[in-house]
């Protein structure tokens, strides 16, 4: 089985989008806002906004099973106030939730929190046990920076963050540490935001001793770590000087990458330099990279066809496929038994 542990709902039928422009636009009238039940869309729209792109992709490319989350771009969690991500959240986790219910076998949902920046994030806690308790959800998408590129808010080794983890940590469930849109025109969402905040949180992580306080917690980098395993020697050095244990004993058992790098050369080097047990399969396809290689005639975000390529052993190829990903997020582990799977 290969399990894509990385996928946004960037397909989700126009409606949405529009909703969502109207509840931006009435930010200063909250008495305006559109109301949840205004947002109509069909079995019939989600089945054809699936079928048509993430699940054809998923056949044509041979992946089975996604891990399906909102459309990250979308969280933008500095808009508005807490009331206005509270709502906007609980929509976009109930469409994930019923696109998993369509297809059960092909997507198993992850929620979006609704976190708002400077507000005690124990406010996100309800929306977080209703989607694992009644939706299913396997994990949670966790943005280090409600600011939106500004960075306003604790590093995620500050107590501000425990109640997440708390609840985390009950619920056995991960996090994908991942941001949202920038409003900061220094960083370029995608190209630049994203893959610093990947960075930095691991290097928020290698700073501290959360994990002594939360041994079992765990977290998801995307996008192949961002510059982490590109300056492997460079971590490992500045943990030395800080007089940390080394990495695979500070950070590894805690922290996963996963494998969003578009290139043979960078899928390379992320299994050469981190252990195939930090190392989870995604594609997060369809998202920021679209396009085909004219390199390679294929499109950059067909990962599997790197891992195919990489220097490993079959055993290595079933820890990225499936097996990490059932370590890793045991509520898919179980999910997946109960179908018999």
């Amino acid at each position: 089985m290969i399990i894509d542990i990385h996928g946004h709902y960037t397909t989700a039928p126009k409606a949405l989008e529009n909703w969502r422009n109207r509840q931006i636009a009435t930010l200063g009238n909250p008495t305006d806002a559109p109301k949840p039940s205004e947002l109509q869309i069909s079995d019939d729209e989600l089945r054809e906004s699936i079928e048509t792109n993430q699940l054809r992709l998923m056949r044509e490319r041979g992946l089975d099973l996604t891990v399906f989350s909102p459309r990250a771009s979308f969280m933008a969690h500095h808009i508005g106030d807490f009331n206005v991500s509270s709502t906007w959240a609980a929509i976009c986790n109930e469409l994930c939730y019923r696109v998993s219910q369509l297809f059960p076998e092909n997507f198993i949902p992850a929620a979006m929190l609704p976190q708002s920046p400077g507000v005690d994030v124990a406010t996100c806690i309800p929306e977080l046990v209703k989607c694992v308790e009644q939706y299913g959800n396997v994990a949670i998408n966790l943005n280090p920076d409600p600011s939106g590129g500004h960075w306003t808010s604790p590093p995620l080794s500050d107590r501000y963050w425990y109640p997440i983890y708390e609840k985390m940590v009950e619920y056995d469930i991960p996090a994908m540490v991942h941001v949202s849109t920038s409003c900061n025109a220094c960083f370029h969402t995608t190209g630049a935001h994203y893959l610093n905040a990947d960075t930095t949180a691991f290097m928020q992580c290698l700073t501290s001793d959360l994990f002594r306080d939360f041994p079992a917690l765990r977290f998801v980098i995307p996008h192949g770590g961002g510059a982490v395993p590109y300056h492997w020697g460079r971590f490992r050095g500045l943990a030395q000087e800080m007089k940390k244990p080394l990495l695979e004993e500070h950070l590894l058992k805690n922290i996963f990458f996963d494998t969003c790098v578009y290139h043979q050369p960078g899928i390379d080097l992320l299994t050469k330099v981190i252990p195939v047990d930090n190392i989870l399969f995604a594609s997060e396809m369809i998202g920021a990279v679209r396009g085909i290689d004219p390199q390679t005639g294929h499109y950059f975000d067909d990962t599997k066809r790197y891992v195919e390529a990489a220097d490993m052993n079959p055993e290595q190829r079933y820890k990225i496929y499936e097996g990490n990903a059932r370590r890793v997020y045991p509520r898919l582990d179980t999910a997946l038994k109960a179908q018999g799977r």
